[in-house]
């Protein structure tokens, strides 16, 4: 069992003479909100613990900036994975007609673990992490969107770097649960396994909401992505047929709902402990997933790529090792849906205030460091 905040806390020095008393691990005082006992998400009084856990590790690692850059074999796997579902979905469409159980099936531990990969490499594109010159992992992007029918890239790309920038704070981070998945699923074991099953269009619903609360248009490479999407749809339809489609449609469906791959969603922020918000899975499916599982530590080194994040953990041990994480993806999605304590509500959140306060630490940090340092000599 991961230890809990306590545990992970003993043995280290008392951070009293810190300005954020979260130091060093950047664990939060809040206790996880627990449905039918509490109705709303717990609420933390700082800002997310991130930045300041990546300038606490640099300063006793700074060996960690070597590993910043891109990897192109990105590229290599994005190229891969396309030809490999497309071949299936033209095989399926204009070659054999298979029965529906082995079409499923195939969807299932075929596509979907290869759309989830695709996944990965979209994230991947958004923080530049493929190519050097930025503006080519907009193209690897939308390569990468080809074998999922529906405009996800960019849309994703300007969600997910809103998601780093405002985790946590109300009505400014698209990965929040919306009201009425907190209020209505709950701790029921039925309705977070129907919720984890359309999870593919509540993750669109959510950009969408908070596209029109705060009076967002798309951008250009938004609608550049939903027309190049049209016309790549079209061409696969008619050349794999609408069988070939299809296929391609349910392997996006399997990949991001109730698969083994698509568990990281609940894994990433979802409060299985007090006072930790981010959680790293460690375990063998990063090895097909390319590491999308070390969490903290992509959301402490954005500039990693996936390729080195394992690197990152082993210089950072003293770190990562003691925060609580993940070993088995099968058993996140089966904790989530059979246990009561834990459902959609099970996220931190903060105000924008709190979030602004806490960053204005950061000065103080340094004029700490500094006097840490001159103490020591």
């Amino acid at each position: 069992m991961p230890p809990n905040v306590e545990m992970r806390t003993s043995g280290l020095k008392p951070a009293f003479e810190h300005p954020d008393y979260r130091h060093p691990l950047y664990l939060g005082a809040w206790k996880r909100s627990i449905p039918y006992v509490h109705e709303n998400f717990a609420r933390d009084d700082m800002d997310e613990p991130h930045l300041k856990r990546k300038h606490t590790i640099l300063r006793e690692h700074p060996e960690v900036e070597k590993l910043y850059g891109t990897d192109i074999r990105t590229l290599y796997v994005t190229i891969a994975i396309t030809v490999i579902q497309l071949t299936i979905a033209y095989y399926f469409g204009r070659i054999y007609n298979p029965p529906w159980y082995l079409f499923a099936l195939t969807a299932y531990f075929i596509g979907a673990t290869l759309t989830g990969m695709i996944g990965v490499i979209i994230h991947e594109a958004c923080h530049c992490l493929i190519f050097e010159k930025k503006w080519l992992n907009r193209y690897a992007g939308l390569l990468a969107n080809v074998s999922l029918p529906v405009p996800i890239a960019q849309s994703f790309r300007r969600y997910h770097i809103e998601h780093h920038t405002w985790q946590g704070v109300e009505g400014m981070d698209p990965d929040l649960p919306l009201d009425w998945e907190k209020n209505l699923i709950r701790g029921n074991a039925f309705t977070k396994l129907l919720w984890i099953l359309i999870y593919p269009v509540m993750y669109v619903v959510r950009g969408a909401v908070m596209q029109h609360d705060r009076n967002l248009t798309p951008s250009k490479w938004e609608l550049i992505n939903i027309v190049f999407t049209v016309i790549t749809d079209t061409l696969i339809q008619r050349t794999c047929g609408w069988r070939g489609l299809g296929y391609l449609l349910l392997s996006l469906w399997f990949g991001y709902s109730l698969h083994p791959g698509a568990a990281h969603f609940i894994q990433e922020h979802y409060t299985f402990d007090d006072g930790q918000e981010t959680y790293s899975y460690y375990g063998i499916l990063n090895i097909p997933f390319m590491n999308i599982g070390y969490h903290n530590e992509h959301h402490d080194f954005q500039k990693i790529p996936w390729s080195k994040l394992p690197t990152l953990r082993a210089m950072a041990r003293d770190y990562y090792d003691k925060l609580a994480y993940h070993t088995s993806w099968v058993m996140v999605h089966w904790k989530f849906i059979t246990q009561r304590t834990i459902g959609p509500q099970s996220r931190v959140i903060r105000t924008y205030d709190d979030h602004k306060r806490g960053r204005t630490l950061l000065g103080k940090m340094r004029d700490y460091d500094i006097w840490k340092k001159k103490s020591s000599q």
